[in-house]
């Protein structure tokens, strides 16, 4: 049997309206693979994994990356790594002219979302 273990991330990458699309790559028990594409001005709303971290690899684009729900950010920027421990807040607004393109691991795939009910803050830590 074989198991499929190279996946080109750009097969996966889905531009939407509205709210960004999460497009998974593959998934198994420990970890669903998902690749994100946010375009200019879209946002990822702030939520936690309350079982499990999420980690992203940003391959291009930047944004404000929210830390905490009171909506303190930094900047992300492709290179970056990326991660959420188990219940930390997070989310994300592309600020830039280009769209922000990164990958999700989030572990273990049942890690459990949600939603945080306050809107996204713009303070820069």
């Amino acid at each position: 049997m074989s198991i499929k273990r190279i996946f080109p991330s750009a097969n996966h990458l889905q531009p939407a309206d509205g709210e960004p699309f999460r497009s998974v790559i593959t998934e198994s028990v420990e970890a669903a693979i998902v690749a994100w594409y946010v375009k200019s001005g879209q946002r990822i709303s702030a939520h936690l994994h309350p079982e499990g971290q999420d980690t992203w690899t940003i391959l291009s684009g930047h944004g404000q990356y929210q830390l905490d729900a009171a909506g303190s950010s930094k900047q992300i920027t492709a290179g970056d790594v990326v991660v959420a421990h188990k219940g930390e807040v997070h989310g994300v607004l592309n600020t830039g002219p280009e769209p922000l393109v990164f990958i999700s691991v989030v572990c273990p795939a049942l890690s459990g979302f949600e939603l945080l009910e306050s809107q996204y803050a713009h303070t820069e830590t």
